[in-house]
């Protein structure tokens, strides 16, 4: 069980690198990225079943105990996320794979793509599984080393614009983190999160409180909280649907479960506590506030993505077993559902050549699948029951109503309103983009990549890979018992941490 563990890091690296070796032949590109992330999906399946009823699978990469070596380890939480993940990294493989060409223009995409996706991927099964916050940081660093080359390719102007801000947020969050890192070392002498939770609680509550709000500056950058949120909406909606869809739904994530991870392991501390909660209502409102202003559908969905990290780090501010319990449900809905609205979203903009809703019209007539599409995961993200993203906000309402303090229930109230002003943003893209006067498909300049005259649809992968996130949605609502109740497990062992530092600080599991 323990070789499984390294293998969704290893087997993206070496596809990455076989798949560069063998750039001129994409056909056999797309069968090594498949085969890749279908074995991760496989490999992280089984390590849900194994850390939920035998508890977390550790690996000492080396032979070297902790806290000396380098240490790996999923447990509930981890696996779970590397699940969901996985998913839907295939799922957007096979987007892209349909796809073959950018947004606009209808270039040929190059065959850089297919390595930089697999370090990618690589990066996020790295950050999920690793035990110590230096390999958390070279987790980010891979991740944002194939995103830079991913969020630039087929350079124009305003792409050299957006990649310049996210470069410089990216590196200047890389330095803060750096620097945080050197900090918690001068002052406990580890960085292993299972032996610094333990040396962490003997610093004086002062240096305890600036290293866990500078740990809160570091990942809010990557997690796009607001105030430190404004690099996202320039960022993302330049990049070609694939590439957006993936990097909604799991790079501010990855940077939310460093949160989770970070904050109830090692920085726990009661003025944290409330920041976060002063955060989330920030970043709810703002971000839903500047998603209804927006014409840009890219744009409205990235200001949607920021203002819905609010739900998550309300989960985790409340630091209660529900409020966590919460906070997982809402990173497992909102990753399949983020990723699916912003594939729908390449969808609409092939077809109508445009992303401004302005001139978007009558979708629903021309192509009634692509609004099914799009209808199933808005409501979902706006929490309209029965779906997953319903069932996560209950269980957060009910970690504020189980409160006492003014700050839980105003966060409580700021989480009830922006679900309101999500239905109304999702309703405004009904009614921009679906309903009204029926209009032309954009012209394709490659006619085989259209499918049959007359079924409205834009391309099979492309729709088949859709569809697949939005089930996904759809099934995690239908598997809601069990989920809340592993969740829930996951939260009591994120609470308490014993079993965590226990498994770690011995010789692990075989």
């Amino acid at each position: 069980m323990t070789v499984l563990l390294a293998l969704p890091v290893l087997l993206p690296l070496l596809g990455a690198a076989l798949s560069l070796l063998l750039g001129t032949r994409p056909d056999l590109q797309r069968v090594i990225g498949m085969t890749v992330l279908s074995a991760v999906v496989v490999i992280a399946s089984v390590l849900v079943y194994a850390t939920d009823t035998e508890g977390p699978v550790v690996l000492q990469l080396g032979g070297y105990a902790a806290p000396f070596g380098i240490t790996l380890i999923a447990d509930r939480l981890a696996s779970l996320l590397l699940l969901v993940s996985a998913v839907v990294t295939l799922a957007v493989l096979v987007f892209s794979i349909g796809q073959r060409i950018t947004d606009y223009g209808r270039e040929i995409a190059s065959t850089t793509f297919q390595p930089a996706y697999l370090v990618l991927c690589a990066g996020v099964s790295l950050a999920y599984i690793t035990g110590d916050l230096f390999n958390l940081f070279v987790a980010f660093e891979i991740m944002l080393s194939a995103s830079y080359v991913l969020i630039t390719r087929r350079t124009s102007a305003r792409r050299v614009r957006a990649g310049m801000t996210y470069v410089i947020v990216s590196l200047t969050s890389s330095l803060l983190f750096l620097t945080m890192i050197g900090l918690v070392y001068a002052a406990t002498g580890t960085i292993n999160l299972a032996d610094l939770s333990v040396a962490f609680r003997d610093l004086s509550p002062g240096v305890q409180t600036s290293i866990a709000l500078l740990a809160t500056v570091v990942f809010g950058i990557k997690s796009a909280l607001v105030p430190l949120h404004f690099w996202l909406p320039d960022s993302y909606p330049t990049a070609p649907a694939p590439i957006t869809a993936v990097f909604a739904g799991l790079l501010t994530k990855v940077g939310v479960y460093a949160l989770i991870r970070t904050h109830t392991l090692v920085f726990q501390n009661d003025v944290v506590w409330n920041v976060l909660l002063v955060v989330a209502i920030l970043t709810m409102i703002v971000g839903a506030l500047g998603a209804i202003a927006q014409e840009d559908i890219n744009r409205l969905l990235s200001f949607l993505l920021v203002s819905h990290i609010g739900f998550m780090l309300f989960g985790l501010g409340m630091a209660t077993v529900v409020g966590v319990t919460g906070a997982i449900l809402y990173v497992v809905h909102h990753i399949t559902v983020q990723a699916a609205l912003f594939l729908v979203s390449g969808l609409l903009t092939r077809r109508t050549g445009t992303v401004s809703l302005r001139e978007m019209s009558g979708v629903a007539k021309s192509a009634p699948l692509i609004a099914a599409l799009f209808a199933v995961p808005a409501l979902n993200l706006a929490g309209i029951p029965p779906f997953s993203g319903f069932i996560a906000k209950i269980t957060l309402f009910r970690a504020g109503a189980e409160s006492t303090t003014v700050l839980a229930y105003t966060a409580t109230a700021a989480a009830v309103l922006t679900s309101f002003l999500t239905l109304y943003a999702m309703t405004r893209v009904w009614v921009g983009a679906f309903w009204g006067a029926k209009r032309e498909p954009f012209p394709d300049d490659d006619p085989t990549d259209e499918l049959t005259v007359g079924t409205g649809l834009t391309n099979r992968p492309m729709v088949f890979a859709t569809s697949v996130l939005v089930a996904a949605g759809v099934v995690i609502a239908l598997a809601a018992g069990p989920l809340s109740a592993m969740s829930e497990r996951a939260a009591e062992d994120l609470m308490g941490g014993d079993q965590y530092r226990g498994v770690v600080l011995t010789e692990g599991r075989g």
